[in-house]
């Protein structure tokens, strides 16, 4: 399936109040977009909109593709929360996607995912018995399990250590190469290093900014720090 962009064009309301818009966005497609801004102004909501979730919230206006086909079918969203069922092992849980759609789950799949995101040796744990950064390391498995062209990530690095926040972004940035992503993130670090496009939100609307260099950036790198601070200065004038 080929990695298509994503518009997202109107207002957001909840409870007969607005949350966000009336605005325009355009995600390209086959890359990597952070969409950044301050708590509270929306990102998320984008996020469940375009995977079709956003209960309670009122769209007025459109999310679609840019090639004109449904978006059902090709998304993978990976949520704030883990969200994994506590009555499954971790390689379970990855694999619960082909499960819900009565396929064949691939054990061995599930397992390889693990691997790559370091759990190698927690496969046949349940969640109960996993710490915080490993519950969402067993959900970015779960979200790569999917192979969808559209990924959206909703802080998806959030609870790591430093070190494996690190591993586990240059390996989604590995796997996830041409797909379209869209990810939420509060982090202008983050933003500088993975973004091949950011989408800086604020009141007067969307900025959208070309980071230089080809992303995952080295967290130290001169263009890195230079954009983390750029980032920094908009969000806080913000």
């Amino acid at each position: 399936m080929s990695a298509p962009g994503l518009i997202f064009e109107g207002l957001l309301e909840a409870g007969g109040r607005r949350l966000l818009g009336p605005l325009r966005l355009e995600v390209p497609g086959g890359r990597w977009t952070c969409l950044l801004g301050p708590s509270g102004i929306g990102k998320s909501s984008i996020l469940h909109c375009f995977a079709g979730i956003a209960a309670g919230i009122t769209l007025q206006g459109t999310c679609s593709a840019d090639d004109g086909l449904p978006l059902q079918g090709r998304i993978a969203l990976m949520a704030q929360k883990d969200l994994l069922l506590p009555w499954l092992t971790a390689a379970q849980n990855v694999a619960l996607g082909a499960r819900l759609r009565g396929g064949a789950p691939d054990p061995a799949r599930a397992e390889a995912l693990l691997a790559e995101v370091g759990l190698a040796g927690c496969a046949r744990q349940r969640p109960e018995t996993l710490s915080g950064g490993q519950r969402q390391r067993v959900a970015l498995a779960r979200t790569l399990f999917e192979d969808r062209p559209v990924v959206l990530l909703d802080e998806p690095f959030s609870a790591l250590d430093l070190a494996n926040r690190v591993r586990m972004q240059d390996l989604a940035a590995r796997l996830l190469r041409g797909r379209t992503v869209l990810q939420v993130t509060h982090d202008p670090a983050e933003a500088a290093r993975l973004g091949d496009e950011i989408l800086l939100l604020g009141g007067e609307g969307p900025v959208r900014i070309a980071p230089p260099g080809l992303a995952p950036r080295a967290p130290d790198a001169a263009e890195t720090l230079s954009m983390t601070g750029a980032l920094t200065r908009r969000l806080l004038a913000a």
